[in-house]
């Protein structure tokens, strides 16, 4: 899948949550959320068109792709650019100087369970 820049990924995040809908309901919903202009919510749709992460048939517009996949390449995005892909030492840079509640660490090592299994 090719990269999902910014502003696509705040645009997905409209369409994931209402997601079929018409085009120019997407571009109503643009201009309140992300303050866009008509122009520029049409771009971003022909654009990930032409990445195949949505499709706009018969003014109806969906993904191709959802969000935790999308989501997914991003973390390891990120992973492989600060870490070199090293999960200990992201988790350890991350967690630095952070304070976690007792349900924040359960719910990590069940995440490290599965993981593991």
């Amino acid at each position: 899948m090719e990269k999902i820049f910014e502003g696509e990924y705040r645009f997905l995040m409209v369409l994931w949550e209402h997601e079929p809908v018409p085009s120019s309901e997407l571009v109503r919903l643009c201009s309140e959320r992300l303050g866009w202009k008509k122009s520029t919510t049409y771009t971003v749709i022909r654009k990930l068109s032409e990445k195949g992460i949505v499709k706009n048939e018969k003014t109806i517009v969906e993904s191709l792709v959802k969000k935790d996949v999308v989501d997914r390449q991003a973390g390891d995005e990120l992973l492989e650019r600060t870490c070199q892909g090293n999960i200990p030492a992201f988790f350890a840079a991350f967690l630095k100087d952070r304070k976690l509640s007792g349900e924040e660490v359960a719910r990590i090592r069940r995440i490290i369970d599965e993981a593991q299994e």
